[in-house]
């Protein structure tokens, strides 16, 4: 019997008792990261690295029970030795480990493989059976080394500057923003953030990351003392009615889906797009499942099957989720 099954309600590890990034209302939730499609309201219990235990306290409030753990720190829940270690998606996020009459099953999350200044690097682990994400497990999903693209949002932010406009850079609120500040501050140039933005921010600061200050912008800013500067705020800004005030911007969303676009100049995101992903690329993947030596690969989200038959061509033994 294998130690975890996947279940309607997530990943499900019976020995243990415990669901890991349940999608429904459970007792015990094991939570690699505070993205809310991994770290839904509701569960009684959750337990998370203590950073993300920090996010999952801002977002969901006092009312659940949510347990804080280091990184690398082995638990004993009913026989299952359960860890986390880090997987460099966004701040706090890991990879969850569970070992139990010697074997060992990891459960990726979501990860990337390069270091956005902010979230723990991450750090392969060996094991019997890797769970592995593929939202962009398909051969056409390759980054550009992230220092080009910033180089890029740079040019574009410069032009915007030199033609007075502002520039409106999209990202979401835990994740992007962080890693769009901790790269754009070091450029010069004022930057704004979004209250939302910055809430997460003050949670990120105060649990030791360093994070640039910046002013905060809202409805009452005006376009005058906005100019040429960047601002840095949630997608769903596209749909305010500040937004639709304002004659002078250009506008742009970061997403690795930017790369699956025709044309990144003009998307339906904005202006303009810019493919920088808090996931894999496909070699990414690769060498993530290379990484932790393991005998069989079971894949999950965005191109499971797909990913598992380019693993299955290549020597692996590995199937697609089926949940």
């Amino acid at each position: 019997m294998d130690l975890l099954r996947f279940t309607t309600k997530g990943i499900y590890c019976e020995e243990a008792g415990v669901y890991i990034d349940p999608v429904r209302r459970v007792d015990k939730a094991l939570i690699t990261h505070a993205h809310s499609d991994h770290a839904i309201a509701g569960h009684r219990h959750y337990l998370a690295t203590q950073q993300t235990a920090l996010l999952l306290r801002h977002r969901l409030g006092k009312k659940p029970l949510i347990q804080g753990i280091a990184y690398n720190y082995p638990l004993k829940i009913n026989g299952v030795t359960v860890s986390f270690h880090p997987a460099g998606h966004v701040f706090g996020s890991a990879q969850i480990r569970l070992e139990y009459k010697g074997e060992v099953w990891v459960v990726s999350g979501d990860y990337k493989l390069f270091n956005d200044r902010i979230s723990e690097p991450f750090e392969p682990v060996k094991c019997h059976t890797f769970v592995t994400e593929t939202t962009f497990g398909m051969p056409r999903f390759v980054w550009e080394p992230q220092e080009a693209i910033f180089n890029r949002i740079f040019t574009w932010w410069q032009r915007n500057r030199e033609e007075g406009r502002i520039s409106l850079l999209m990202g979401y609120p835990l994740g992007k923003s962080q890693h769009l500040l901790a790269f754009l501050s070091e450029y010069g140039g004022t930057i704004y953030v979004h209250n939302e933005t910055e809430l997460i921010n003050q949670v990120i600061r105060n649990a030791g990351a360093r994070l640039a200050a910046c002013p905060i912008f809202n409805k009452h800013s005006r376009e005058d003392e906005l100019k040429g500067a960047l601002i840095i705020a949630p997608p769903a800004i596209r749909k305010s009615s500040w937004l639709y005030g304002l004659k002078n911007y250009s506008i742009a969303m970061v997403s690795g889906w930017i790369s699956a676009k025709k044309g990144r100049q003009q998307t339906l995101f904005g202006d303009s797009g810019f493919a920088l992903s808090d996931h894999a690329d496909f070699p990414g993947l690769v060498k993530a499942v290379a990484s932790t030596g393991a005998e069989r690969i079971i894949t999950m989200h965005g191109y499971a099957a797909q990913f598992a038959s380019s693993l299955n061509e290549i020597g692996y033994r590995t199937e697609a989720a089926m949940q």
